[in-house]
C-alpha cells in the first residue's frame, strides 16, 4: 500500500482515538508530513522501537504501541505455558502518553492470558530490567525514547536474562507485528477486569527496596564513603525523568549526606522544560547543575537521562570552572578503579573479563591488559554486553567485571542486564571521593591514566537524514564507503576494513579474515598509527554515527591526530 493508501485508511477509520483524530485533521494538506507518518511501518532496531508520537504506521501512538504488544504476545502464545504465565513486566518513563502505552500494553497482553506486573509510576530503564530477573517474569516492556526529544516515544522489549531482547527473538517478534493485518483490530481487555483475574498486578516499592539493596552493594569500600564521600558536596539532576524516583534514595542510601537536586529538573515533566536535549551527552543538560555547583562549591556534578539508563559528569576544576567528561573518560576512571581495588583486596579473579562496544576507547583496553583481564568487544547495543555475561555464566568461563559503550551507559554489578545509570552514579561518586581523599579530583585522575597509558581521544559525530528519503540516503553513503574503499586518512595508512555486514576483514596487503561477531552495517578501518574510524547508521534513529579513537603521547598530539582525521573523513562522506 502507498502512503496515500495507508493515510485513507486512517482517515476513514470511525473509532480513531480523538486525540488522534485532532492531530490527523491538523496535518490534513501537509503532504511531507503524512509521507513520514504512512510510508514504512515501525521497526525494532538496536534498542527497540523508537519513533515520533503521532498518527500513523510510522510513529508512536496507541496503534503501533498495540501492535508491538501483539506480536510480543503472539510470540508467546508459542511457548510453553510454564514460560508464557510467567508474563511481563512493564514500567514507563516521564514522556508524553508514557502510562497510557504501558498500561494499554498490558491489556493486549491480557487478551492473550498473559500476566503484566505493571510499577505504579514511573521507573528507571535499568529498574525495569531488575524486575524482569527478581520477578522471573519471561519478558519486560520499558515505554520511553531514552535521551530523545519530548516529540519522541519509543518501546523497548526485554528478555528473561533481564537484558534486551537478542536479535533472533526481536526479528521473530516483527515477524508477528507485521502479521497483523489491521491494527485497529488488535484486541484489548479493560484493565479492571484483567485485575479481577490477576492478569494485571501494581508493583512498586516491593521491588524498588530490593532494586537499591543491589545499588547500594556495588560499592566497592564502603569506609572510603563513610570516611570522605559523606563531607563530599554532590549535584545531581535527573533532567526531569525516572532518576528523581530512585536517585535520591540510592545516594542517601550509600552514605552521601551532602548532595542537592536540581530542583527545577528534578520534576517529572515530558516538556523536559529547562533542557533542548534532556541527554548527559550534551553540555547545556549541564547549565543548571553547573551554576548551582557553583554555588555550592560542589566536588562533583552528575546527570542522568530520563530513563536513567545514561550518566554524565562534571568535576570542578581549580579554577572554580566545572570540565565535562566524556562517557569514555568516566569509563576508563570506573574500570581502572574498579580493577585497582580488587586487585588491592586480594579479590581480582583469573578470569576477569570486561566486555566494551567496538567504538568505544581502547584506552579500556589497556588498562585491561595492566590488570591482565581480559577484553571483550562487541556490537553497538547494550543487548550485546548482557549477552557475554549470560555466556559466561552458562559456560562458567568468566567473571564479568564491568561493561560499558561510549554513549554514557555502564553496568558494574549484573543483577541488572543494561546500562544502569543509578549504580554508575553511586560508583562514580565513590571514585570520587577516593581521588579526593589524595587532594585530587576526577579530572586529575583521567590525567594520571594518560601519563601512564598514552593519551586517548576520541569523538562521536552524527549526520541526520529525515523523512522516507533518509535510509535511501543513508544506504547511498554506506554502499559508497564499500565501493570505494579510503586506503588512507589524513595521510595515514589504512591497515586493515572490518566490515560487519559481510563480516570480513580486509587488510591492505589483500589477505582477509572472518570476523566472528553478527552481522551488521558497521564499518571500522583500523589505521597504521592505531587510529580508528567506524561508521553506523543508527537503529533507532535516521541518522548514520561517526567514530574516531585516536591517541598520542602528548594531550596536544592526540588532540591534532582527532582534527585531523575529523576533517579528513568530513571530505570522504558526501550529501
Amino acid at each position: 500500500m502507498t502512503w496515500q493508501d495507508n493515510y485513507q485508511v486512517w482517515k476513514n477509520y470511525q473509532d480513531l482515538d480523538p486525540t488522534l483524530a485532532r492531530e490527523l485533521a491538523d496535518m490534513a494538506g501537509d503532504n511531507e508530513a503524512l509521507e513520514n507518518a504512512f510510508t514504512k511501518p515501525m521497526a525494532f532496531g538496536t534498542a527497540g522501537m523508537r519513533g515520533l508520537i503521532g498518527p500513523g504506521i510510522g510513529q508512536m501512538n496507541v496503534y503501533t504501541v498495540g501492535a508491538a504488544a501483539e506480536g510480543l504476545a503472539r510470540f508467546m502464545d508459542t511457548l510453553a505455558d510454564t514460560d508464557k504465565l510467567r508474563g511481563v513486566a512493564i514500567s514507563f518513563d516521564s514522556r508524553y502518553q508514557s502510562r497510557e502505552f504501558a498500561h494499554h500494553s498490558a491489556q493486549v497482553l491480557g487478551a492473550h492470558g498473559i500476566p503484566s506486573f505493571v510499577f505504579d509510576d514511573i521507573r528507571p530503564t535499568p529498574e525495569l530490567s531488575f524486575a524482569v530477573r527478581h520477578l522471573h517474569t519471561y519478558a519486560g516492556i520499558m515505554i520511553t525514547a531514552s535521551h530523545n526529544p519530548k516529540l519522541y516515544n519509543g518501546f523497548k522489549i526485554y528478555g528473561p536474562d533481564g537484558g534486551q531482547m537478542p536479535p533472533v527473538a526481536a526479528d521473530k517478534i516483527t515477524e508477528y507485528v507485521r502479521s497483523i493485518d489491521n491494527m485497529f483490530t488488535v484486541k484489548s481487555v479493560p484493565e479492571q477486569k484483567l485485575r479481577q483475574r490477576n492478569l494485571v498486578r501494581i508493583i512498586g516499592e516491593d521491588v524498588d527496596e530490593d532494586y537499591l539493596a543491589g545499588v547500594k552493594a556495588v560499592s566497592v569500600n564502603p569506609k572510603l564513603v563513610d570516611e570522605v564521600g559523606k563531607n563530599m558536596t554532590l549535584i545531581y539532576t535527573p533532567l526531569h525523568g525516572t532518576g528523581r524516583v530512585i536517585g535520591y534514595r540510592a545516594l542517601k542510601d550509600a552514605g552521601y549526606d551532602k548532595f542537592t537536586m536540581v530542583k527545577e529538573q528534578a520534576i517529572a515533566d515530558p516538556e523536559f522544560p529547562t533542557v533542548t536535549h534532556p541527554n548527559p551527552e550534551f553540555p547545556e543538560a549541564f547549565n543548571m547543575a553547573i551554576k548551582l555547583g557553583k554555588k555550592e562549591g560542589a566536588d562533583l556534578l552528575v546527570a542522568t537521562d530520563p530513563d536513567a539508563d545514561r550518566l554524565g559528569a562534571a568535576v570542578r576544576m581549580p579554577s572554580g570552572d566545572y570540565q565535562l567528561m566524556t562517557g569514555n573518560q568516566i569509563a576508563s576512571v570506573l574500570l581502572n578503579y574498579i580493577l585497582q581495588a580488587k586487585k588491592d583486596a586480594g579479590q581480582l579473579p583469573a578470569d576477569g573479563m570486561v566486555v566494551k562496544s567496538i567504538v568505544s576507547t581502547e584506552l579500556a583496553t589497556k588498562i585491561a591488559e595492566h590488570f591482565g583481564v581480559k577484553m571483550t568487544n562487541v556490537l553497538t547495543g547494550f543487548k550485546y554486553i548482557a549477552e557475554q555475561i549470560k555466556l559466561a555464566e552458562e559456560n562458567h568461563d568468566h567473571t564479568f567485571l564491568f561493561g560499558f559503550e561510549e554513549s554514557f551507559g555502564y553496568l558494574i554489578n549484573p543483577f541488572v542486564r543494561d546500562k544502569d545509570a543509578i549504580q554508575s552514579t553511586i560508583l562514580l561518586a565513590e571514585v570520587a571521593a577516593y581521588y579526593k581523599q589524595r587532594g585530587l579530583t576526577l579530572y586529575d585522575g583521567i590525567q594520571q591514566l594518560y601519563k601512564t597509558y598514552g593519551y586517548f581521544k576520541e569523538k562521536t559525530t552524527a549526520k541526520e537524514f529525515p523523512g522516507v528519503d533518509g535510509a535511501d540516503k543513508m544506504a547511498a553513503i554506506m554502499k559508497g564507503l564499500r565501493d570505494n574503499r579510503p586506503t588512507e586518512f589524513a595521510g595515514t595508512k589504512v591497515e586493515t576494513v572490518d566490515d560487519y555486514q559481510t563480516q570480513v576483514a580486509t587488510h591492505a596487503d589483500g589477505s582477509t579474515d572472518k570476523l566472528t561477531l553478527p552481522s551488521s552495517n558497521v564499518l571500522k578501518y583500523w589505521l597504521v598509527d592505531g587510529t580508528w574510524i567506524a561508521v553506523r547508521p543508527s537503529g533507532t534513529e535516521p541518522k548514520i554515527k561517526f567514530y574516531i579513537g585516536t591517541n598520542g603521547k602528548t594531550d596536544a598530539e592526540a588532540s591534532q591526530k582527532l582534527d585531523d582525521f575529523e576533517n579528513a573523513l568530513s571530505a570522504w562522506v558526501k550529501d
